[in-house]
């Protein structure tokens, strides 16, 4: 195949590298690198350095041999129209892409998630740009409530789609649905009806043998992340080797899907996983995206000729003022 498919990313996390600084004090766990960190840039973004940071990042991508991109979006200060500014970026590169907005109560509680869930609901029903497809988002189980759970799986019952979501990426999602009474967080999902056949779930380090066959029985697709996992020291989701339907991601790095790649087979052999199934998985992110596009995946379109080195100047002044307001959060 000519081209890779960045089968789960955050275009949100496109200005990161122009400096972004370090964490201080440095974070201990999963849970605080997202509060230091992830949390804090969301917040911080408004309309123009989410319109930059997308376009670097889906610019670059193009650069980097992605041919097609499935994001995963939040940005709690700027949740309406913010799937637009993420469209816009990708149709005028001609990347193919799918887009949600993770609904959350992390921040503003049950009107944060109902904010997220319908902006998933407009930009559903209102996108006609041929290269993008909207899907509905939930950001993580252990950031919302059941209530919140339920409504995401109505609405795509709805609108007749699927769900993307993290889903034990680290075991702090693990503990938060046995918490709450639930085995895990994929039985939670499941038992809420939020995850419909084709639902994309990100991650699952934390699945064993037999909740990665009940993914593949229920017809979802799981999305493998590497880098993002050994960078997050999370561990490695070697029971994903009983799915057939395990698609490669960079969970908001670069869209360097090559590097992914690598990173899988360096890894693979030293948790017992399949070489030959991990080879496999960079395949399966093109099967998952033709899915989203009613069978294939639609060409990269002809983009529009861009001055990079404006680009990269305009980018690194966004970023400085980006870095400003996570400071003060």
């Amino acid at each position: 195949m000519s081209g890779c498919v960045n089968a789960h990313t955050h275009l949100y996390s496109g200005l990161a590298p122009f400096g972004m600084p370090e964490p201080v004090p440095a974070p201990k766990d999963f849970v605080q690198i997202l509060e230091r960190v992830w949390w804090k840039l969301d917040r911080a973004l408004d309309a123009e350095s989410l319109r930059l940071s997308a376009q670097w990042y889906v610019t670059e991508a193009r650069r980097l041999g992605t041919i097609g991109l499935i994001d995963h979006h939040e940005s709690p200060n700027l949740i309406e129209g913010s799937l637009d500014i993420l469209a816009d970026a990708c149709q005028a590169a001609g990347m193919p892409a799918v887009l949600c907005y993770g609904a959350t109560e992390r921040n503003g509680g049950r009107e944060e998630a109902r904010r997220g869930l319908a902006e998933c609901r407009r930009f559903i029903e209102n996108n006609t740009r041929p290269l993008v497809r909207g899907v509905v988002g939930l950001h993580a189980s252990f950031t919302v409530s059941d209530v919140t759970l339920r409504e995401a799986a109505a609405l795509c019952r709805d609108l007749h789609t699927v769900m993307h979501v993290h889903v034990a990426e680290d075991m702090a999602d693990v503990a938060d649905a046995q918490r709450r009474g639930w085995v895990g967080p994929l039985e939670r999902l499941v038992e809420l009806g939020a995850l419909p056949l084709g639902s994309i779930i990100a991650h699952g380090v934390h699945f064993d043998a037999s909740q990665v066959r009940h993914c593949e029985q229920m017809g979802c697709w799981l999305v493998q992340n590497p880098r993002s996992n050994r960078g997050n020291r999370v561990g490695y989701p070697a029971a994903l080797r009983e799915s057939q339907h395990v698609a490669l991601g960079s969970d908001g790095y670069p869209s360097d899907m090559q590097a992914e790649h690598l990173a899988l087979l360096e890894d693979a052999p030293r948790y017992g996983d399949s070489l030959e199934a991990a080879s496999q998985r960079s395949a399966a992110s093109h099967a998952l995206l033709a899915e989203r596009f009613g069978g294939s995946v639609p060409a990269v379109g002809a983009s529009v000729r861009l001055d990079m080195d404006a680009l990269r100047s305009e980018a690194a002044i966004q970023a400085l003022r980006l870095w400003e307001r996570m400071a003060k959060l």
